[in-house]
């Protein structure tokens, strides 16, 4: 759905690469926190937008436990998961349609329309401060951040 700005951290990540810290423990624990921290606000822009219907879509807002690597990029997939259980519809396919809109629910389009960015937009600056903390506490006692 959405990809989330790491602009804002470049700094931090070149460090972490420099150090040989990119691949290992401490950048999955931070890749963990920084999917905690936009989970959270997911699921907030959701309720505040009021996209609930029985409320499995926001519920089921999770993540895989496991960190992906790209082409040396680390990612975790946010989405809701699983299937509603009345309708048998994916919650993924849900959200997938109330970020895009559908010609054949208008109603939904100018209320929820990229409701996903508007999350991750609100969760930029908490993820830049929690990840700062990490690391700097990582580089201050060498222990991995829980």
């Amino acid at each position: 759905m959405a990809t989330f700005d790491t602009s804002g951290l470049d700094g931090l990540i070149a460090d972490m690469r420099r150090m040989g810290e990119y691949s290992g423990k401490v950048a999955d624990a931070m890749c963990f926190a920084a999917a905690e921290e936009i989970r959270g606000a997911w699921k907030t822009v959701a309720t505040r937008k009021r996209i609930r219907k029985t409320g499995q879509m926001i519920d089921s807002i999770n993540y895989p436990h496991k960190v992906t690597d790209v082409g040396g990029v680390k990612s975790i997939d946010i989405y809701p998961q699983g299937k509603d259980s009345r309708t048998g519809v994916r919650n993924a396919t849900k959200a997938f349609i109330l970020y895009h809109g559908s010609s054949r629910w208008k109603n939904r389009q100018g209320r929820t329309y990229h409701w996903t960015d508007e999350a991750d937009e609100m969760s930029a600056q908490p993820v830049q401060q929690r990840l700062e903390k990490m690391w700097d506490d990582f580089l201050e006692t060498g222990r991995v951040p829980s």
